[in-house]
């Protein structure tokens, strides 16, 4: 079965650049990305579409725009309407013709545009009216029973909304029956407990929706991670050993965060250490 692939942006965001990169001292972190005067860097939400035969699947929507005002301007939200239904309408893709919406966990700057703008008066609405919603068991009962540390990162709303729809799907075990069994599943607990990582079969190698597992290509770096990861020193590992399967595969990264760069190879450098390689700001109508 053909299938292809295209990045989609989504809304942006700044945020600050020592949260995004944990211990890295800033001397390190703006050779990788430029700094405001406000010390927050680029970020951008992208999704990744993929058109088989007979379905069209989106994996995460981005931070999106339900946000009221200050809230916006609080979490760094670049722009008031809902960017990504925008660019799917660029690409012919109307919000009814999504049949599956794949969250790799329910932070709300992944899984945010799932929900329509915000209208003063107007309570959200789930976007993708046709879609069947899937999510890990794990990530679904984090976000249901947060820790203080993160709780600010999900929205409660956007839960009622998933559960009420009567099209939620919370995966146990390693296959999605919405998804199908050609989709594997890279677990991840370093950033967030139970975040699932789809593999892409691919002509050319698989491609694996990084999330924030590694959410650019700064984060390519084994050691780098955020001052939002939960368990960093596990999330090394997590990383490490997924670095080494794709290398062997010949896989590719798709990166939900990086502003200049939506997938790239891996590599090795003379030194041995696992660096991007073949790097590609936008996929459009990659043959998967």
């Amino acid at each position: 079965m053909e299938r292809r692939l295209w990045s989609v942006l989504g809304n942006s965001q700044r945020l600050d650049g020592g949260a995004m990169f944990g211990n890295a001292p800033k001397a390190l972190w703006t050779r990788w990305a430029d700094v405001d005067d406000e010390n927050r860097i680029a970020l951008a939400c992208r999704a990744m579409l993929v058109r088989e035969p007979e379905r069209v699947l989106l994996f995460e929507t981005g931070i999106g725009a339900f946000f009221e005002p200050s809230l916006r301007e609080r979490f760094g939200v670049q722009e008031s309407e809902h960017v990504l239904l925008d660019n799917l309408q660029e690409l012919g893709v109307a919000q009814e013709d999504i049949d599956v919406v794949m969250l790799s966990h329910l932070h709300f700057d992944h899984a945010g545009g799932l929900m329509t703008a915000w209208r003063e008066g107007h309570e959200p609405e789930l976007c993708f009216p046709n879609a069947r919603y899937v999510v890990g068991h794990a990530a679904w009962e984090r976000a249901q029973s947060p820790h203080a540390r993160d709780r600010a990162s999900f929205v409660p709303q956007l839960q009622e909304l998933l559960e009420a729809s009567g099209r939620l799907e919370i995966v146990v075990g390693g296959e999605s029956s919405v998804l199908g069994p050609d989709y594997r599943f890279h677990v991840s607990n370093g950033h967030t407990p139970g975040m699932l990582l789809v593999e892409v079969p691919g002509v050319d190698g698989p491609v694996v929706f990084a999330g924030d597992l590694v959410p650019g290509l700064p984060w390519v770096r084994s050691a780098i991670t955020m001052g939002y990861d939960r368990y960093p020193e596990l999330l090394i590992d997590e990383k490490t050993a997924l670095f080494d399967d794709l290398l062997a595969r010949a896989g590719r990264l798709f990166f939900t965060h990086d502003p200049a760069c939506a997938m790239a190879g891996l590599a090795r450098d003379a030194r041995g250490r696992i660096v991007a390689a073949g790097q590609v700001r936008e996929v459009a109508g990659l043959v998967a």
